[in-house]
């Protein structure tokens, strides 16, 4: 008799399959572990800190925009200040000034030499009371010494009488508003 010898089929019998040595799975090492936390944290971190950063910038940027927004008001409210100021110190130039000329309107129709005289006089007060108000006074210069910041001088003249650099005629009156010439007093001095 021949033996006869079992041999398993797919259909018969199932084929046991050798055992696989299956790998376990890996689990990470103590280190490993604290390794990845750590940059995990340190990620979290980092994330935190850029959008602490991007919130900054914008703050920023929006104080930013907020000064540059100010500073073009600033600009335009100063420039319409100064065109104000402007306008406004020419009308009360104007307004100081506009007596002098109604005044100078009557003396024209004036025929009567001494009331013209007298009138004139008038007049020349009011312009005098004028200025004033503008803030601008007469350079005084006769008996002065000369000064080159308010005096120009045009003639010089030797004479015992007078002192050095002393004016002594006054050929153009001149004018002066605070520290500000406005006109040199045009002057002849002496020795």
């Amino acid at each position: 008799m021949t033996e006869e010898k079992n041999i398993p089929t797919a259909e018969s019998e199932e084929v046991k399959e050798a055992p696989a040595t299956e790998e376990a799975p890996e689990t990470p090492a103590p280190e490993a572990e604290n390794k990845k936390e750590k940059k995990n944290k340190k990620t979290r971190e980092l994330e935190a800190k850029i959008g602490d950063l991007e919130a900054a910038l914008a703050d920023k940027e929006d104080k930013y925009l907020r000064v540059c927004a100010e500073y073009d008001n600033f600009r335009r409210r100063s420039q319409k200040e100064r065109e104000s100021v402007y306008s406004d110190a020419y009308s009360d130039a104007i307004n100081a000034l506009l007596p002098v000329l109604d005044n100078l309107g009557r003396a024209v129709g004036c025929e009567d030499p001494k009331a013209l005289a007298d009138g004139l006089a008038l007049i020349l007060k009011s312009f005098d009371e004028g200025l004033t108000k503008l803030g601008i006074e007469e350079i005084k210069a006769v008996g002065e010494t000369f000064d080159p910041e308010r005096h120009y001088a045009v003639l010089h003249v030797e004479d015992e009488n007078y002192g050095e650099n002393e004016v002594v005629e006054v050929l153009q009156k001149g004018y002066i508003r605070g520290d500000k010439v406005i006109r040199y007093a045009v002057v002849k001095v002496a020795n």
